[in-house]
């Protein structure tokens, strides 16, 4: 009886393994991993998905997976090289949009406070800006759109911020320049009143000034 019933689960058993150890099967397995929240697990399953069948299309999905997996945990930096790397190696996939608005996201999560520096509010702005302008169509530039627009009122903010800096300090030139930079390149995201109030207001101070310099 118990050797019968060895014969009887040893089949199934096998083709459980021999099922995992195929394209499908790991990409299913990973898949299971990252919808659970493992994401650690599933960049390891789609790791060896792309080492062991490098020409399976389910490869390329690998691909992605990997950086969804390393999006979904927030370690948006090993996120960001993924998603470069999948564009490098397959600037015609169909999934680009998709992959190219990722990597967008990857920078924009990491926007620090306006008070500190902004370099990855404006390599989100260029991915996004790219994204727009490939994929004009593509649901994903819709979102892209509006998260250009998002990267600008952030930018915008933090000149406005400084702005705000030097003409709390009366350095009327100063604010006046970064004043007048928001509205040529910042311009309908929320900051215009106030923008034009203080260039008029830096304007007039600064007139101010070369009057009393004269008396």
């Amino acid at each position: 009886m118990l050797y019968s019933g060895c014969t009887l689960t040893w089949p199934w058993e096998k083709k459980v393994i021999l099922t995992r150890a195929t394209p499908e099967g790991l990409y299913q397995l990973g898949v299971e991993h990252y919808q659970n929240g493992s994401y650690k697990k599933s960049v390891e399953v789609f790791q060896r998905l792309k080492e062991e069948n490098p020409l399976s299309t389910l490869a390329l999905m690998a691909e992605i997976g990997i950086a969804d997996s390393y999006f979904s945990s927030k370690d948006y930096p090993e996120a960001a090289l993924a998603y470069r790397e999948f564009i490098n190696l397959h600037p015609t996939n169909e999934n680009l949009s998709y992959v190219m608005y990722q990597l967008g996201m990857c920078h924009f999560n990491q926007i620090s406070t306006i008070d500190r520096d902004q370099s990855e509010a404006f390599k989100a702005l260029k991915e996004f800006e790219r994204l727009t302008a490939r994929f004009p169509g593509s649901k994903f530039s819709f979102l892209g759109e509006k998260m250009t627009r998002g990267c600008k009122k952030i930018l915008g903010e933090r000149e406005f911020y400084v702005g705000e800096y030097y003409f709390n300090r009366k350095h009327y030139q100063a604010a006046l320049l970064r004043f007048e930079k928001i509205a040529r390149e910042y311009t309908n995201v929320g900051l215009d009143y106030k923008v034009g109030y203080y260039i008029s207001e830096a304007k007039r101070r600064l007139v101010e000034e070369e009057a009393n310099k004269k008396k």
